[in-house]
């Protein structure tokens, strides 16, 4: 999330690729996501060749880049790089510190181009926005997976608003009559007062906050709801990276990224040197058959220049009512620039992909999972049977760049392949998130299994190959995985048709064994310096595709398994 969000921009229009998790209904989803800003993740590959540089040169280096980053408000670049940086060096300070500054002005962007989070700014009054703050304060209270520091959260919250008062776009829709001499004179009053506040309880923190939009309407005429939906932000990307609040449009989009699908042209498209890259287009969507390539770049829609745009703003201006249509401009990878009307539509999206023979003569089977939703179990069970009756007598699973999804269907993914014994546990903060998941020997596979695995494989892909590792059930290929381990349960609010992501749990392998910050490691380590392209032409040849080596050894692995039988 996001984030490789962890964070990064990729997302499926109309709808960002998250991660999510168990059995559910609409009312609570509980998930296990990747590191998002609903962001997701980047294509870059895990299990990159690190360079020799010694740290502090590296720090610096990343700081340096992601400072230009900065100041071309190329916020979600800025969060990748520096997400990336603190996963080889978790503990430097500078680096924490640049990454929250990038993630506040990321999620803020991101609420400033959403419809329905504008629309709350001028329609909600400030006794709605207040209580809606009351209701996530509950919720935190009654279900995060720690005890909350109420004066922590305030802090937390306190430095985002004071960001945001800075920030030319939260300027520039709330403060275009106001000198930055005032906005400075009041954050340094609101400083002082919060300073000076025991927070003691989430009634404290109800009556600070009210005290502060007071003050941000006294002394600036900002709107009292604004600055209350700006705690209400903060209260919970203070938490950690996946706990956030979700805008309606949020809400509704993750709802559409369990059932699979949504309306849209099914591209996937991130950031990238100040362009919007097309990352892959769903198989069978509108952009597919519109002849979009992956490489393509989006340089206009309808019109409107996308030089200076966000993945979100171009989302907007792409996403609309199914049967409707969007002129796209793109920039091809051979230089030339080509206009397509493209019709929005239904868009499923296939968590099964690229199923096929990969050895013929040896009878290895080939198959990329893409996600965890409601569909995979049902699409896995399909998948299976079929590359049965082409002679499937060994398996790969590849999860790279798997981002992750809904716990409870990961629970299923494995069960389909280990017989008995638990699968993942799961610890919260009361009894009720302390669970233990096991497996079925009916309908088991019993057939070699390998499973591919980057630094982009997240949570529910975690489970997986976390699950085949410790049941010696099959050989974990690639590189070590992105090492996220908790579980989010998504909770729609009273107000505003608004949501919650909040993390209630932490899972644990079969072996007891953490996940956060370690991941899952190979039993056979291939190091790669760029995303292997993944062969989709369905050809049976009998050797992998020479520029992934990391299937290539995959292959070799099943092989020798299968020789050992």
């Amino acid at each position: 999330m996001q984030r490789r969000v962890s964070l990064a921009l990729s997302l499926l229009l109309c709808g960002v690729l998250l991660s999510i998790a168990p059995a559910f209904t609409r009312a609570q989803v509980s998930f296990v996501q990747q590191p998002s800003t609903q962001a997701p993740a980047s294509d870059s590959s895990g299990g990159l060749t690190l360079p020799s540089d010694t740290p502090t040169v590296d720090i610096k280096q990343s700081i340096a880049q992601g400072q230009t980053l900065e100041s071309e408000r190329r916020w979600g670049e800025a969060l990748t790089l520096y997400e990336d940086t603190l996963r080889r060096f978790p503990r430097d300070p500078a680096i924490q510190e640049r990454l929250q500054l990038a993630r506040i002005h990321y999620d803020l962007g991101r609420r400033y181009n959403d419809n329905s989070f504008k629309k709350s700014l001028t329609k909600m009054p400030e006794r709605d926005a207040l209580d809606l703050y009351g209701e996530v304060l509950l919720k935190v209270q009654s279900h995060y997976v720690d005890t909350p520091n109420w004066k922590g959260l305030i802090d937390y919250s306190t430095k985002a608003y004071l960001v945001a008062l800075a920030d030319p776009v939260f300027a520039e829709y709330n403060l275009s009559n106001v000198s930055q001499s005032q906005i400075e004179s009041f954050s340094r009053e609101v400083t002082q007062h919060v300073a000076a506040w025991q927070i003691a309880s989430r009634h404290h923190a109800r009556d600070a906050v009210a005290y502060i939009a007071r003050m941000g309407n006294d002394r600036l005429g900002l709107s009292s709801t604004t600055s209350v939906l700006e705690f209400t932000c903060g209260a919970t990307s203070g938490l950690d990276p996946y706990s956030t609040f979700l805008t309606a449009d949020q809400l509704n989009e993750v709802y559409s990224q369990i059932e699979g699908n949504f309306v849209g042209l099914g591209i996937e498209l991130k950031a990238s040197d100040g362009s919007l890259l097309i990352v892959k287009t769903i198989t069978g969507s509108p952009a597919e058959k519109a002849g979009i390539l992956a490489g393509d770049r989006i340089v206009a829609v309808d019109n409107h220049t996308t030089a200076d745009m966000t993945t979100d703003q171009a989302a907007n201006l792409l996403q609309g009512k199914e049967g409707t249509v969007v002129e796209v401009s793109l920039l091809g990878t051979d230089g030339k620039t080509r206009r397509l009307r493209i019709r929005r539509e239904q868009v499923d999206v296939p968590s099964i992909d690229s199923g096929r023979i990969v050895d013929k003569d040896a009878g290895v089977a080939y198959m990329r999972l893409t996600c965890f939703q409601k569909t995979t179990a049902r699409d896995l069970d399909t998948e299976l049977w079929r590359l049965n009756s082409l002679g499937m007598k060994g398996l790969i699973i590849d999860l790279r760049g798997n981002p992750g999804g809904l716990l409870g269907v990961s629970v299923e993914v494995v069960d389909r392949f280990v017989e008995n014994g638990v699968i993942v546990s799961t610890r919260g903060r009361g009894p009720q998130e302390d669970y233990k998941y096991t497996a079925r020997p009916q309908g088991t596979w019993r057939i070699p299994l390998v499973v591919l695995i980057d630094g982009d494989s997240a949570s529910a892909s975690e489970i997986f190959a976390g699950a085949i590792r410790d049941h010696h059930r099959g050989v974990i290929v690639g590189a070590r995985s992105y090492g996220k381990g908790s579980v989010q349960g998504i909770f729609p609010l009273a107000i505003g048709n608004s949501g919650l992501r909040l993390t209630t749990a932490k899972f644990l392998s079969p072996l007891n064994q953490p996940y956060s910050g370690i991941g899952v490691t190979p039993d056979l380590p291939v190091q790669t310096v760029a995303k292997p392209v993944v062969d989709i032409n369905g050809s049976q040849q009998a050797v992998a595709d020479p520029q992934d080596p990391a299937l290539e050894a995959a292959v070799e692995a099943a092989r020798r398994q299968l020789i050992k039988r």
